[in-house]
């Protein structure tokens, strides 16, 4: 699917900087290039959206089926590899079609995280307020995201060298720990590996929501400043003024003045 636009149909300005966005560009548009001609971009949503659906249930199966595990770490190489090639194919095939795309990539990711993080707390890796606690600030930030796509007309994929392909590759890390434990000990206490992940997600998705908000906030005033519309709004009341004394004539505007 063509991903990323604005709500009016205009091509945003797409900001990719993440450790691997480079990389990664070259070998999706390799792939592209490579593909099938019946394989076409709707085919990838639907595979990397199928990808975290199931990456879900590994999860909460993981601890009476372990090897169900190593199934959450391919289930999320697919879903790089369907989420990641379905915009790029459209665009080496020119068949992009961007507010479908955007809106449809959005609403897929946003139901197989929730996936995620529900099978995370099914299967006792990750507990309840973390998850949610997660599932919280992401939405934030994907709302903020799809905002400042509408309002500014940049599209960003990644904060702090951060996107979604260094993600995976982290949940992928600390899924394979799990196979050897699902915990760690920190100042003497032990705590879900998960939950300690999932911690510093949500520090690093709230301080990424609030720096973003407030940088694109005072981006728009500067854009639509309150002092210009006031301007604007004195001018064109002196206008009306006077287009109005002219209607009503110089008899009407002296009589209302008192002066006969």
């Amino acid at each position: 699917m063509g991903n990323g636009s604005m709500a009016n149909g205009a091509r945003e300005t797409r900001v990719h900087g993440s450790l691997l966005a480079a990389a990664e560009k070259r070998l999706l548009i390799w792939l592209a290039h490579r593909l099938p001609r019946w394989v076409n971009s709707d085919h990838l949503t639907t595979l990397g959206a199928v990808a975290l659906f199931a990456a879900g249930i590994c999860y909460a199966i993981g601890r009476s089926y372990p090897a169900a595990l190593i199934g959450v770490v391919v289930l999320l190489a697919v879903n790089w590899f369907g989420d990641s090639l379905d915009g790029t194919l459209a665009r080496v095939r020119r068949q992009e079609r961007p507010r479908y795309g955007f809106y449809v990539d959005h609403v897929l990711d946003a139901l197989g995280i929730l996936f995620l993080m529900g099978g995370l707390v099914a299967g006792g890796y990750m507990s309840v307020i973390v998850g949610a606690g997660f599932l919280i600030a992401y939405y934030l930030l994907t709302i903020e995201i799809a905002l400042a796509t509408h309002t500014l007309g940049t599209f960003r994929l990644s904060y702090w060298k951060v996107g979604p392909t260094e993600l995976r590759i982290l949940m992928a890390i600390g899924t394979l720990q799990l196979l050897r434990s699902d915990s760690v000990v920190i100042a003497g206490e032990r705590l879900l590996l998960f939950d300690v992940g999932g911690a510093v997600a949500i520090v690093g998705l709230g301080v990424t929501f609030v720096t973003a908000a407030l940088a694109n906030g005072r981006a728009l005033y500067g854009m639509e400043r309150l002092v210009e519309r006031a301007e604007s709004k004195e001018a064109a009341e002196t206008t009306h003024h006077r287009e109005s004394r002219v209607r009503r004539g110089p008899g009407v505007t002296d009589l209302a003045a008192g002066e006969y």
